[in-house]
């Protein structure tokens, strides 16, 4: 959600002076009532990591979103969207939707359930929409390949995690996130899709539409990104690539560890 021009409190943005410390790149790059999905933003890290490494340094992604993540280091060739073609087919029952997938992809048929009715959906709505089989996108999220890319995972105690996000909540509410949420819903062009749902945004969204109380919504925020937190480590939990660090609350002790992971694999 960084790429959002605007989206500065809300999303932790890195200040001024920490970009001119140490250069971000992906940030600022869209406005707010623009779209950005995944393959936009990989074509953007590809122009970056080309950028950094034209000047011989080393690119460090850092973040916690999987699928972006993923779609960086493992090169993912992603299926598009065809929402009409969904809304034409969704009614139809998973029965009758796993006959049509057999028929056009027996390999993508063959790898689920024919009950499950949002997989076989999916499945069927990217063969017809995309005109290749659904199979042919590549292994999908089960499958973890060797990638070019040194994968490190720092975990910390959950209840840490709970209690930074509480603070982190309260911090940005002091910093005026409510007002930044109130000019982006004020401006001409509103918030796309993508924008609106980013983690804090949508619940001062509904408490600015009338839908809840302030303290309603910063309590929403909290809890939902608990278990936005919560999925993360599910997701990076599942992937044998990475190199683990778990740590406690020094930030200084996990940094040595990481460098010196980084020095010994060098």
């Amino acid at each position: 959600m960084q790429v959002y021009r605007g989206m500065d409190i809300g999303t932790a943005k890195p200040t001024r002076a920490e970009q001119d410390e140490v250069p971000h790149h992906l940030i600022d790059i869209v406005d707010p009532w623009e779209d950005f999905d995944v393959s936009s933003f990989q074509d953007a890290a590809a122009t970056a990591l080309g950028d950094v490494r034209s000047r011989g340094a080393t690119p460090v992604l850092v973040g916690g979103t999987g699928l972006y993540l993923r779609a960086i280091t493992d090169r993912l060739v992603l299926p598009g969207r065809y929402p009409e073609l969904e809304a034409e087919l969704a009614p139809l029952p998973a029965e009758e939707l796993y006959r049509r997938l057999e028929a056009l992809d027996p390999v993508a048929a063959g790898r689920m359930e024919p009950t499950n009715h949002r997989r076989i959906l999916r499945a069927l709505v990217v063969t017809v929409g995309s005109g290749r089989p659904f199979s042919s996108f590549g292994p999908g999220m089960e499958s973890y390949p060797q990638v070019p890319f040194r994968l490190v995972y720092i975990e910390l105690p959950r209840s840490v995690i709970y209690q930074r996000i509480e603070t982190r909540y309260r911090h940005q509410m002091s910093d005026g996130f409510l007002a930044e949420v109130e000019a982006l819903a004020a401006a001409p062009e509103g918030l796309s899709k993508t924008a609106r749902q980013a983690l804090g945004y949508r619940e001062l969204l509904a408490h600015l539409a009338g839908q809840t109380t302030l303290d309603e919504a910063v309590a929403a925020a909290v809890a939902k990104t608990r278990r936005f937190a919560r999925r993360q480590q599910r997701w990076f939990r599942r992937d044998p690539r990475l190199i683990r660090h778990e740590t406690g609350e020094n930030p200084m002790e996990l940094i040595d560890r990481v460098l010196g992971d980084f020095d010994a694999c060098a």
